[in-house]
């Protein structure tokens, strides 16, 4: 398995962004603006299916910030695999760095598990919405500080 991760390092991508002087701190800045739209979003989206901003129609409201964080989600999974290539035998190797693709692949089954609650019952939000939702929330927020000690570990 060390020498796929090595591999990845060697590819001319990761070698460019090594190299270059701006790349690295631009899909770097990237990536966290992508994290921070996310994160706002599913914040935001959450806290609407918990009960908050009941002036705005939840439907509309959720399904915007549902497109946002998909968007910001991709950006994010773009950058951080950027990220990743420069380092990947050390990230991979790095109990932090599994920590937090566990808790991502946390989060996304349970806004699967959302989606096919809310799909089954014919409501935009499924009985028991405000449990996935604070879970979501805790989730997402697990992420960000499993991340952000990645980088000081």
């Amino acid at each position: 398995m060390t020498e796929f991760f090595t591999g990845i390092e060697h590819l001319a991508l990761a070698r460019w962004l090594k190299g270059s002087f701006v790349a690295y701190p631009v899909v770097n800045a990237l990536h966290i603006m992508s994290i921070g739209a996310l994160l706002t979003s599913v914040v935001l989206m959450d806290l609407r299916i918990c009960g908050a901003f009941r002036s705005l129609p939840q439907a509309a409201f959720v399904g915007l910030l549902r497109h946002i964080a998909l968007a910001a989600f991709a950006g994010a999974l773009v950058t951080g695999s950027l990220l990743f290539s420069v380092k990947a035998s050390t990230y991979a190797a790095m109990p932090v760095f599994l920590v937090k693709m566990a808790l991502i692949l946390l989060a996304g089954v349970n806004f699967l598990a959302f989606m096919r609650f809310s799909r089954a019952t014919g409501r935009g939000e499924p009985a028991g919405g405000t449990v996935l939702a604070v879970l979501s929330i805790l989730l997402w927020i697990s992420v960000l500080f499993a991340g952000r000690f990645i980088g000081f570990l």
